[in-house]
C-alpha cells in the first residue's frame, strides 16, 4: 500500500461522520494544511451563557472538579500564562469577523458563566444512550441562553461512541416563544476508547505508536474529556446553530477546533501534539494554566484572520 493511501485511510478513519450539528470526531494524527473556514451570515452565541453540567453516570467529586475548573478558567484572567481564558480569547476573532461581515450579528460579547450542575449517577435512562436521549438530557438544563453539557461515564455507552466520534454538539428546535439552547455531549473514554479519544495521554490504536503523555490531571479519561469538550465548546459558540464559521458540507463541518486536529503546540505532526510544556514535579504534559492551580492541554484553534492553527505554546 502507498505511503499517500496510508495517510488517506488512516485520516478517513479519524474523520468520519459528524452528528447533530457537529461531533469531536476521534483525535486526529494527520492534519491536512488547514483551510479557511467560511463565515454563513448567522448568528453566534452572544451575551450572557450559562454552561450547566449535566453528569450521567458515576463521577468521583475529584474528577467533576477537574471540569468545573477548567470552564470557571474560561473567564478568569487571573492565571500564569500561557492560560486557558487566553486560549478562549482567541475565539473573539469570530466575534470580529461576523460583526463586519452580516448585519445579523449581535454586538454584545460573550460572557460563559458556569451554571447549575445536575447529577444523574443511577442513569435514569440507562446505560446505553441514543443521540436523542442524549438531547432528552440536555434539555434538563437551562432552555434560554445556556450551553448544557451532558458528560456520561465510563461505563455508558452512546450511539457512536468509538465508533465515529468523542463528542458532538447541537442545539434544541426553534420554537416560536420558545427560548432555545446549544447543547454539548462527551464521554468518558477511559475504558472504551482511550486510544482513541483521549489520545495525546494513551497510546493510539491507528498511525504512529509515539509514547503516551502524562495527563496533567494524572485522569486518563477526564484528560481527555477536557481537550474535547473544549474542541466543541469553541465550535459551539461559533457555529451553535449550523450557519456559523465552518468549512465542508453542513453536515459534516470542520469548525474553530476540528480544523486543526491533533495540534496542541508549536511543530506537531502526524502522532506528535507538538512542542508543550512540562510540569517538573509530575512530568505531565500541558499547555494551559487555569484556575485553582489546575493544568490543562487544549487543541489548537483555527484563526480566521490567517487560516493557520493558533497553538498557546
Amino acid at each position: 500500500m502507498g505511503f499517500l493511501k496510508l495517510l488517506f485511510l488512516i485520516s478517513f478513519f479519524f474523520f468520519s461522520f459528524h452528528s447533530s450539528l457537529a461531533a469531536r470526531k476521534l483525535t486526529a494524527l494527520v492534519q491536512d494544511q488547514p483551510m479557511p473556514l467560511q463565515y454563513h451570515n448567522g448568528p453566534l452565541l452572544s451575551g450572557t451563557v450559562s454552561l450547566n453540567l449535566i453528569w450521567y453516570g458515576s463521577f468521583k467529586p475529584s474528577q467533576r472538579a477537574i471540569v468545573t475548573d477548567f470552564l470557571t478558567s474560561l473567564s478568569s484572567p487571573s492565571q500564569s500564562q500561557p492560560s486557558v481564558s487566553t486560549w478562549w480569547k482567541a475565539t473573539e476573532k469570530y466575534y470580529s469577523l461576523a460583526h463586519t461581515k452580516s448585519s445579523n450579528s449581535n454586538k454584545k460579547p460573550l460572557l460563559l458563566t458556569l451554571g447549575k450542575q445536575i447529577l444523574d449517577e443511577n442513569c435514569s435512562l440507562g446505560k446505553s444512550l441514543s443521540s436523542k436521549q442524549i438531547q432528552r438530557l440536555a434539555a434538563m438544563g437551562e432552555k434560554n441562553y445556556a450551553i448544557n453539557i451532558v458528560l456520561t461515564a465510563s461505563d455508558v455507552t452512546v450511539e457512536g461512541f468509538c465508533m465515529s466520534r468523542c463528542g458532538t454538539h447541537g442545539a434544541s428546535p426553534k420554537v416560536a416563544k420558545e427560548g432555545r439552547f446549544a447543547y454539548i455531549w462527551v464521554g468518558n473514554s477511559e475504558t472504551q476508547c482511550p486510544g482513541q479519544c483521549a489520545w495525546p495521554f494513551h497510546q493510539p490504536i491507528y498511525g504512529p505508536q509515539t509514547p503516551p503523555l502524562v495527563g496533567p490531571n494524572n485522569d486518563v479519561g477526564l484528560d481527555g474529556m477536557v481537550i474535547n469538550i473544549a474542541s466543541l465548546l469553541a465550535g459551539t459558540v461559533t457555529n451553535p446553530f449550523g450557519n456559523g464559521f465552518f468549512q465542508g458540507p453542513k453536515d459534516a463541518p470542520l469548525e474553530a477546533a476540528s480544523a486543526c486536529p491533533g495540534v496542541y503546540g508549536k511543530g506537531a505532526y502526524p502522532g506528535y501534539a507538538g512542542e508543550l510544556l512540562v510540569d517538573q514535579s509530575t512530568g505531565a504534559s500541558y499547555n494551559a494554566n487555569g484556575a485553582n492551580g489546575r493544568k490543562y492541554l487544549l487543541p489548537a484553534l483555527m484563526d480566521p484572520t490567517t487560516s493557520s492553527c493558533s497553538t498557546l505554546v
